[in-house]
């Protein structure tokens, strides 16, 4: 009986032996397949990075569009709660390009006033763009008369909320109301271009130029 235990013993070690030294097969990546992969991978950044640069500063100029819009109506707000005529002011501030609210009329910035700052590469174009890429902003649908106000022009928001041209030639200045056509103010980035868009009733709106039209 003993040796009939031990003949099982030692049949099932040497079972359990044999099937711990079977071979183990791995599978790796041949030289041909490493190769393949790599220029697909080459192929897609090619493709992708740059869409990337382009998508970038299209970004950067359409938040810094959006930063303007804001501050835009922040100072329409101000303007009807106050009872006073306030405007838009571009400056540059710790190097940076930046719009901000002319609270106390004094044509600086003065901290605590209402401030935005652009985003890097962003700035306040001179006026309407001259060329066709981009090409000035027409407002679809409008019937005002007349040429659009553009950054040649400063933006200033009525007792009553309303856009006006701030006509800084008078002392004191003037506001003149109501404005007898749309404002649009132009941020040119490197290649992009964003603008606002302010509507005779006071109304904002962000546009982008996606190279061939300008969309919103």
């Amino acid at each position: 009986m003993k040796k009939t235990l031990l003949r099982d013993t030692h049949a099932r070690n040497a079972g359990d032996s044999s099937i711990s030294r079977s071979p183990v097969f791995a599978h790796g990546f041949s030289l041909v397949e490493l190769v393949v992969t790599l220029a697909i991978i080459l192929i897609v950044l090619a493709l992708v990075v740059p869409q990337i640069r382009q998508a970038i500063p299209m970004m950067r100029a359409r938040g810094s569009a959006g930063e303007l819009a804001s501050l835009m109506q922040n100072a329409r707000i101000l303007a009807a709660k106050n009872n006073r005529t306030y405007d838009i002011k571009y400056t540059t501030i710790g190097g940076d390009q930046a719009a901000y609210v002319d609270v106390n009329l004094n044509g600086a910035y003065d901290p605590g006033e209402p401030v935005v700052t652009f985003n890097r590469g962003v700035t306040p174009a001179a006026g309407a763009p001259t060329g066709t890429a981009p090409s000035a902003y027409v407002f679809s649908g409008d019937t005002s008369l007349g040429t659009p106000y553009d950054n040649a022009t400063t933006l200033a928001f009525n007792q009553r909320g309303l856009p006006c041209k701030y006509d800084t030639s008078t002392i004191p200045a003037t506001c003149i109301t109501p404005a007898s056509t749309y404002f649009v103010y132009y941020l040119a980035g490197n290649p992009a271009w964003s603008a606002v868009v302010v509507t005779k009733g006071g109304r904002t709106r962000v546009i982008t130029w996606n190279g061939t039209a300008w969309t919103n």
